[in-house]
């Protein structure tokens, strides 16, 4: 009797079990898709509420009549997705709504070819997703591939639009292809590509896909509890925006900024690395690629470009080298030494014409190589990133062996540089080998105003100075310093906007300082660095600025046909809330850290601490893209917490990354504030003035 009283309680309860299982369970949408989709990850308990099938013809036999099935693709991008007409009668006779993903095919509508975007950006085209995804707002689908299908009225099309978050010149003057639309007659919600993709596709930014999907989920089920989404980016800041950062945070973000040199594989060991074995002591032997381009292949990887510049080498180098000095180890001692070492003695970027005393080009460092190509072309700012790195790099290795590879790159600089303390951005070994540089050094005539090209190369004439005393040295820096200030701001010319020029700038004048302390120069300094630091966000990011109408080299489009034709800022206008990590972040690091150290000033060194603990914050994190762990993207948005931008420039847009310019700077700078000094006084033992007599003699004779 006991028994089965014990075993009808137990079926009860069973009951209940099941009934309330069942009662939890949502039935009604059906996912068709395999396990590791995205967005049936993305569903909060979909394993437990939602149904899922590989078979979209078994999907539709079990579903409930007025049910909703989100056919997704698989097989994107190389397969569309194949519906038979069972299917879709049988969708039409239980009443089921569709959405359908890359569809091979669709009742009653013609679907074309495959496409695929270069340019274009996602924009939204009507009001269906509320007030937080607008008509015109931008979205970014990266490497969208997509079938061809015409609709009257898309809710999302993919268009090549210029703007920041809206396309700002509208959809009328470009030509637009769906990619979301309904197909009302037959209960179908279309999706011309795969949207499903829009975590490991990287799509952004990530407040525009909730919106998105609560919008799918409400057409196919609009009387049901919308499916709660939640998803963690394929890369993503290492800290949330108000996180306090304490030291191990930032000697931890030390160590995996330098680690991604490694792991990132740009570390070059021979031109061809499948001649020789892939040991410790070859990294660095061939140089290193230049950066993470900033186009994102649809699997969320990043495309690369593999050209081997000067400066990129060596300002890894200092970052890697400055690393040995804090933690000594093989490894960084000999990556750094390797990687110099390519720059100046084995490769052709400091030999060849640029090691013939006879040659005009003598001395100077070239801009790239690439397998057999010499550009033969001199940027006076990257011969002068090269040389900061070095003599930093040679002080943290005390290797003096790199001394006379500088001392000729800053002669052969300086000796073209003319009374007025500026020189052609770029000089050309063919014009060179034609005029001569003493024509340079005649000219009179002020070349472009703007201290991204011309300031940098004018601080390596001072720093030179204080170890020479060579007067010449301190009259050609100040003169252009001079001339530089005297046309601030109205006359400056800005290359992808106002702001970097000013980060530039601090750079010469507090070495000015340094050199000559006067009120005048002071007051210099000051200016720039009240300037720069009026554009500081809370969180320590250094918000962009456009400069004057008619002096911006690379201005934001002016149409959508001018979006990714050129070079460009990450902003459409003032007041977008970026930050660059390419062109005036990373410099203002380095340049704020030398205005502290000669100034004192309390005030410079907490912003120099703001910054330091920004760049902490946003180090990019990521358990999917080991070669991304530890970088840093070109933009950031400081409000959104997020990589995103106007993608416009040709190449290095929001998301590429420099080994260079980027991560060597930034990791370089938290290093040197870790350490406590700042890059004068870390240089100041240099033996380089042992010597410049030789050279001055060679070099100098009409200087």
């Amino acid at each position: 009797m006991k028994k089965h009283i014990f075993g009808g309680i137990l079926l009860i309860i069973v009951n209940i079990l099941l009934f309330s299982c069942s009662d939890n369970r949502n039935d009604k949408l059906i996912f068709v898709c395999g396990e590791d989709n995205d967005l049936y990850n993305a569903v909060i308990d979909s394993k437990e509420r939602y149904q899922r099938f590989s078979s979209a013809i078994k999907a539709i036999d079990e579903a409930k009549t007025g049910s909703g099935i989100l056919v997704l693709a698989d097989n994107y991008p190389e397969q569309k997705v194949s519906l038979s007409d069972e299917f879709f009668e049988k969708a039409r006779n239980k009443n089921i709504k569709l959405y359908v993903e890359y569809p091979d095919n669709l009742p009653d509508l013609e679907t074309g070819d495959i496409r695929q975007i270069d340019w274009e950006r996602g924009v939204v085209t009507t009001d269906v997703f509320g007030d937080s995804l607008k008509n015109m707002r931008i979205i970014m689908l990266h490497d969208c591939h997509y079938v061809k299908v015409d609709s009257d009225n898309p809710h999302l099309v993919v268009a090549k639009v210029a703007g920041f978050d809206k396309a700002v010149f509208g959809l009328d003057s470009t030509k637009t292809n769906p990619i979301l639309f309904e197909q009302t007659n037959a209960n179908i919600l279309v999706s011309t590509t795969k949207l499903s993709q829009f975590v490991t596709g990287r799509y952004a930014p990530k407040d525009a896909w909730k919106p998105i999907w609560d919008f799918v989920f409400n057409w196919l089920q609009p009387n049901s509890v919308t499916p709660e989404l939640s998803w963690t980016e394929a890369v993503y800041p290492a800290f949330p925006k108000n996180a306090e950062v304490t030291k191990q945070d930032r000697l931890q973000a030390i160590q995996t900024g330098v680690d991604w040199f490694y792991n990132s594989e740009f570390l070059q060991v021979s031109s061809d690395s499948s001649e020789i074995k892939i040991t410790s002591d070859n990294f660095g032997k061939n140089g290193i690629d230049e950066c993470f381009l900033s186009k994102i292949n649809y699997d969320g990887s990043q495309k690369i470009s593999k050209t081997k510049r000067a400066d990129c080498a060596s300002e890894s180098a200092m970052a890697i080298a400055l690393r040995n000095l804090i933690h000594p180890n093989k490894l960084d001692k000999t990556t750094a030494t390797n990687l110099q070492d390519f720059v100046y003695f084995n490769s052709d970027l400091q030999q060849d014409a640029r090691n013939d005393v006879n040659n005009p080009s003598f001395g100077f460092i070239d801009w790239y190589i690439n397998k057999e190509e010499k550009s033969g072309i001199y940027y006076g700012d990257d011969n002068a990133r090269v040389i900061l790195a070095t003599l930093t790099s040679a002080a943290a290795l005390k290797n003096n062996r790199w001394d006379e590879g500088v001392l000729k790159a800053i002669l052969a600089n300086f000796r073209s540089t003319s009374s007025t303390g500026f020189k052609p951005n770029r000089l050309k070994e063919k014009e060179l080998n034609k005029l001569g540089w003493e024509y340079y050094k005649n000219e009179k005539d002020i070349h472009e105003l703007s201290p991204h090209y011309q300031s940098w190369i004018m601080a390596t004439y001072l720093w030179l100075y204080d170890k020479t005393k060579y007067e010449p040295l301190l009259k050609i820096g100040k003169e252009g310093i001079k001339n530089l200030m005297n046309a601030y701001p109205q006359q400056w010319h800005w290359t992808n906007g106002l702001q970097q020029e000013r980060a530039r700038m601090i750079l010469p004048l507090a070495w000015l300082v340094r050199v000559e302390d006067t009120p005048e120069h002071r007051k210099w300094l000051d200016l720039m660095v009240d300037d720069l630091l009026s554009f500081q966000d809370e969180s320590g990011a250094i918000q962009e600025d456009l400069g004057g109408v008619g002096h911006g080299k690379y201005a934001p489009p002016k149409s959508n046909a001018d979006y990714g034709t050129t070079e460009a800022p990450l902003i459409q206008e003032n007041g977008d809330p970026i930050a660059d990590m390419l062109y005036t972040s990373n410099f203002a690091f380095f340049s704020l850290t030398e205005a502290a150290a000669v100034t004192g000033d309390i005030k410079i060194k907490k912003a120099v601490n703001k910054l330091a603990d920004f760049m902490v914050k946003i180090q990019v994190n990521s358990k999917t893209h080991s070669e991304l762990h530890g970088t840093w993207f070109r933009a950031f948005d400081f409000n959104r917490w997020e990589y995103w931008g106007s993608n416009a420039d040709l190449g290095w847009g929001v998301w590429s990354t420099e080994t260079g310019w980027t991560q060597a700077w930034i990791t370089s700078m938290l290093m040197i504030n870790d350490l406590d000094t700042n890059i004068w006084d870390f240089t100041s033992e240099s033996k380089i003035a042992d010597t410049f007599e030789k050279y001055k003699n060679i070099m100098l004779k009409n200087k």
